[in-house]
């Protein structure tokens, strides 16, 4: 049974529902942003004060998770966020027309690690073509991990997936990237001598 999640950060929504009116919503016009997998929140929190000017849609499958990061929202005082518990896939078809996004962030996904698993992983090249239309021409697509096979792979099907420009260039991925974020899960690793993998790209003008 889930724990009800009361916060007026938290955007309840089921499969069968109506797309959200997003400018009702947040009361402003502002430009959406979609961060795939918020985890506990403390990455969202930074990342919306950092950029007042964008609306931020938070996702994320597990509702302990969504539940603390509506704390971490609400305990900040954040107009600029709203939480969601939902698949992905299932709310972008759903809730967001092509071309609506100006960011889209994935933090240290599932790495799937096993050799027999990593089909299961989340962003590969269909994936991001299909991310592709939701996306604004000059969007940004930040994918960030822990796991240096996943963060090897996508650095290297990113140089050669078409509609995107490398923002980093001429690295395919680094190691740290200034004014993004570290969150405690981050941190956890980056503490324990790991590294992080940073990918980051824009969406090609017409």
């Amino acid at each position: 049974m889930l724990i009800p999640n009361t916060s007026p950060s938290f955007l309840p929504w089921e499969d069968d529902d109506a797309a959200p009116q997003w400018g009702a919503i947040f009361g402003n016009d502002n430009p959406l942003a979609l961060e795939i997998g918020c985890g506990v929140g403390d990455f969202i929190v930074q990342m919306a004060e950092l950029h007042p000017e964008l609306n931020f849609i938070a996702l994320d499958f597990y509702n302990k998770g969504c539940i603390k990061t509506c704390k971490r929202v609400d305990k900040a005082g954040l107009a600029n966020v709203k939480i969601l518990r939902a698949e992905a896939r299932s709310f972008t078809e759903a809730c967001l027309p092509h071309n609506a996004l100006r960011k889209v962030i994935i933090n240290c996904p599932d790495p799937w690690p096993k050799l027999r698993h990593r089909k299961r992983r989340l962003v590969n090249s269909e994936f991001v073509a299909w991310l592709s239309r939701f996306l604004q021409p000059g969007a940004d697509f930040h994918f960030a991990t822990d796991f240096d096979d996943y963060g090897l792979d996508v650095a290297e099907f990113m140089a050669g997936q078409e509609g995107f420009d490398n923002q980093l260039a001429p690295d395919k991925y680094r190691h740290s990237l200034e004014g993004y974020p570290i969150s405690k899960y981050m941190r956890r690793f980056l503490d324990a001598g790991q590294q992080i993998y940073y990918v980051h790209y824009k969406k090609q003008q017409p």
